[in-house]
Parts: C-alpha cells; structure tokens; sequence
C-alpha cells in the first residue's frame, strides 16, 4: 500500500495544507507523465499562490507599494464640469453653473463645489483623461461590472439592465487581491458598504468573487435604514463578530481542533460541501472572533466628536471613517459605495435633472468633506504612503446640458451619461502627490492627452499592491483568464 509520510490529505479549500485525496489518487498516473509526487506538490505550492510565481516580475515605480485598498466608489457618474475639471470660454450650456476656485496647486481650479479638497489636492493626483468607448447602452450596471472586474459584460438587454450577480462572474478587483494576497493579521479582508452596487433591481453585479468562490465574496456590511437616513452607520451590528460570554477564545480553538478530527472521519460529508468553501469561512470567522479586531475597528465611537463632525455625520462620510479605521486594523481592501442606488433621484449622482440644486446641497457637500478628511486624516496619521485610494465613478456626464446620451431624458438643468471623458482621483499606494495626469479637451469631451481607460486604472491598483495584472486566474469552466488585460500607467507613480 502507498504511505505517504507528513501531513495527512485534506479536501478542503485550503491550498497549504497539504496534498488532497485526489492528489494521492493522481499519483499512479502521474508516474507515466514522468511526473513524481514531489513535482505534484511544487505544482500545487506554485497554482495556490500564484502571486508568487508572478511578484518576481514586477518592478518600476509603485510596485508594491500599497498595503491596502480603499476603493470610493461614486455610483451614478457624477459630474467632472461640475466639480474638477471646469471649463471656461464655452457656451452656456456646457459651461457649469458653479464658480470656479483656485486650489493648492498653482493653475488647478475646481468648482465651489469642492472647497475643502481644493485645499488638500497638493497630496493627490487628479486623472482628468478617464475614458472608453461602451459596448452598447451607456448604463450604470455595464459600466459599473467594468471597472470592478476589468472586464465587460455579455448579456444586456434592450432597457440597458444587466442579468444578476452569477458564479460565472469575472471576480471583482478586491477578491482577487485578497486571494493573492491575503491579510497578515486575522482580519476581515475585504469589506464593501454601506450600500450594494445597484442600478434599478440589479443589485451586486460586479461586487463578488463570482468564478473564485464565495469564499473571497467582501464581507457586506449593510447596515439597515432607507438610503436617506443620513444615521444609518449607527445601525452596524456585529453580532457575528463576537464570542458569546460564557465561550472563550480557549474553548472556541478546542472546538476548531474537534470539528478537524470529525471532518477527517467523514469523507463523504467532505466531500459534498467541499464546493461551498466551508474551511475557508470557518478559518476566517475562527481568527476573526478570537481576535476580536474586526469588532473593535466597526465601533466608530471610539473616534473624537471632531473627528466624527469632519468627516461628516452623514452615512458617506462615517464609512469613510470606518474604512480608515479598517485598514488601520489590517483590512487589505475596503469598498465605500456612494450611498444612494446609480440611477435615482435626490442624493445620487444620476443628474438628469435638478443638477444645479441636488449637486450644492447634497451630493458634493458630502464628497468634499469626506474625501478631503479621509486623504488628510491617512496622511497624518502616516497611513497615506501605503494605502491606496482610489476615488471614481463608472462615467461622467455629458458636456452638453438637456441634451440625451443614453436614451434618458435630461432636463436643461441636467447631464447625460458620458463615458468618453471624465475624471478620477488616487491618492498614496505610492502615487505622485500634486500630480494632475491627462488633459481634457475645451469642453471635456474627450482626452486631449493621455487618455486613461478604467481598465488600465485597475491595473495600476494590482501593480500598485504587488500584483502581476496579467496573472492568471482560472474561470468556472477551468479556462485561463488575465486579472486585466491592460497596461500599467506608470506615470501616476512616484
């Protein structure tokens, strides 16, 4: 009978804990293919790690310079004229309504929409080239499934609505950065709030790990409360983050060790859950309620009230603060979603109309005292230089007011989508501070040099957290896929 000496096989979804019973059973045949047991388990090693097979080959300015991630994610495609990059010397219907201001960098305006980032922009830099030609409809939910995966979708409809979430979805950019590199420290490793991608009723397309498994699916923090409840972070429970009284983290561990020697005598249990990743969550949930880091990091009273009223005592601005307060603990990414669903009224970014009103008093308010604080505060609690932010939405809107881009109707008081040219901000991770990249044309129609396509952005975060972006990752059918297939802008690096 063949023994072999060491670890006993698991099947589980933990690729370091040795070979699986299906390697043992590969052995036999792997013989004729001139292959030994030793080359099975180098081939394992190198398939469960592929950053390593892939982290030699990285190098020039920024590789690895970020820890983590914070993703601002502005859903609905707001306004480039009408915040960063306004435009003088146009006609009046392309020309914003909103003054201009000068800002820390010496011939950079803003709109007065942004007083409070105009004066920290002197440690960013502002992407104002962002663009792409769509494939089909200019809707919310393409785009969004664009930006986060890298890659477009295939099914849309007539009315611009995609199918939903599926596990055949090309994973989201956070999933595949915390299977490459997973966190150091038993935290949550990837979280998304307060509030589910969405446009109409598709609701998460774009925000899951889709062909990787559920097991690298963001923790979703969605704390109850209508999307105009402006106190809705104070809502977040934990409950499953914390240890019962009368269970210690001692009992908890001896549980682990017994449920480990009951998983080993039951193979045919193992084996009909094994595509359900149950190891992976209850090694995660295990770290996490013994550490007790994630709990302690979602209770945002442990902050000042200044610091509280800085950020903004809105649901935007408090997961802001919370995402700091993540990553401070050892969260690889955090995903802030704009808090209001893409394609609606009041604080969304969707302004087909009442642009003039919901801009100055509600949407911009918000962005600029929250991104302003979020950098400021990074940068002086000395966080700024490895942690990566990243600020944008999955469009702008049209240069020209009242006018329809997407089949939508606009209100002279209103922009269409425009994805041909917008703007974007990123910050620290090894970023130029002071930087502005790319160039808009007169009226912001479209790049006039160094032209920027979402792709490429993400590419740059996977090159900026020490990831290969062309790193192969294997699809639902077994199929070898890149992470993106575009290239790294090096000049937004230092």
């Amino acid at each position: 009978m063949l023994r072999i000496p060491g670890q006993l096989a698991k099947d589980n979804c933990d690729r370091g804990v040795g070979p699986t019973r299906r390697d043992i059973l590969r052995v036999g045949g792997a013989s004729l293919l001139g292959l030994s047991l030793a080359d099975i388990l180098r081939l394992k090693s190198a398939n469960a790690n592929p950053a390593s097979t892939e982290a030699f080959v990285g190098s020039g300015p920024g590789w690895n310079k970020a820890k983590s991630v914070i993703m601002v994610y502005l859903q609905g495609g707001p306004s480039h004229l009408d915040l960063w990059d306004p435009k003088d010397n146009v006609p009046d219907n392309v020309k914003s309504i909103f003054k201009p201001i000068s800002t820390k960098i010496p011939g950079v305006q803003f709109t007065e929409n942004l007083p409070k980032l105009a004066q920290v922009n002197d440690k960013f830099t502002m992407i104002r080239s962002v663009s792409y030609t769509p494939n089909g409809l200019f809707n919310h939910t393409a785009a969004i499934y664009q930006i986060h995966t890298g890659y477009t979708t295939d099914k849309v409809s007539p009315s611009g609505q995609l199918e939903p979430p599926s596990p055949k979805d090309f994973p989201t950019f956070g999933s595949n950065i915390i299977r490459l590199k997973p966190p150091t420290v038993p935290m949550l490793p990837f979280v998304m709030l307060p509030r589910p991608l969405q446009e109409s009723n598709v609701v998460g397309k774009g925000g899951t790990a889709g062909f990787l498994g559920r097991a690298y699916d963001p923790y979703y923090l969605y704390p109850s409360g209508d999307d105009m409840d402006m106190d809705k972070m104070s809502n977040i429970k934990v409950d499953d983050l914390m240890l019962r009284p009368e269970v210690t983290s001692t009992r908890l561990e001896r549980r682990a060790r017994l449920r480990d020697l009951i998983s080993e005598g039951m193979p045919a249990v193992d084996k009909a859950v094994e595509k359900y990743d149950l190891d992976e969550y209850y090694g995660q949930a295990l770290g996490l309620i013994s550490s007790g880091r994630a709990l302690d990091a979602f209770n945002l009273k442990a902050e000042s009230e200044a610091t509280r009223d800085r950020y903004g005592r809105n649901t935007f601005g408090q997961s802001l603060m919370l995402a700091r307060r993540l990553v401070e603990a050892g969260t690889r990414v955090v995903e802030v979603v704009w808090p209001k669903v893409a394609n609606s009224d009041n604080h969304s970014w969707d302004h087909h109309t009442g642009l003039s009103t919901r801009m100055k008093d509600q949407s911009a308010p918000m962005l600029d005292a929250g991104v302003s604080t979020l950098i400021a505060d990074l940068d002086e609690r000395g966080m700024l230089d490895d942690t990566l932010v990243v600020v944008i939405g999955e469009f702008g809107r049209s240069p020209q007011r009242g006018v329809s881009t997407s089949g939508n109707s606009n209100s002279d008081d209103g922009r269409d989508h425009w994805p041909y040219c917008y703007t974007g901000i990123m910050a620290g991770g090894g970023s130029k501070r002071g930087f502005v990249y790319g160039k808009s044309d007169a009226t912001a129609s479209a790049p006039l040099e160094n032209p920027v396509h979402p792709i490429e952005l993400l590419a740059s975060i996977y090159h900026a957290v020490g990831i290969n972006p062309a790193t192969i990752v294997y699809n639902h059918l077994n199929q070898p896929r890149e992470l993106v297939k575009a290239e790294i802008v090096t000049n937004l690096f230092a």
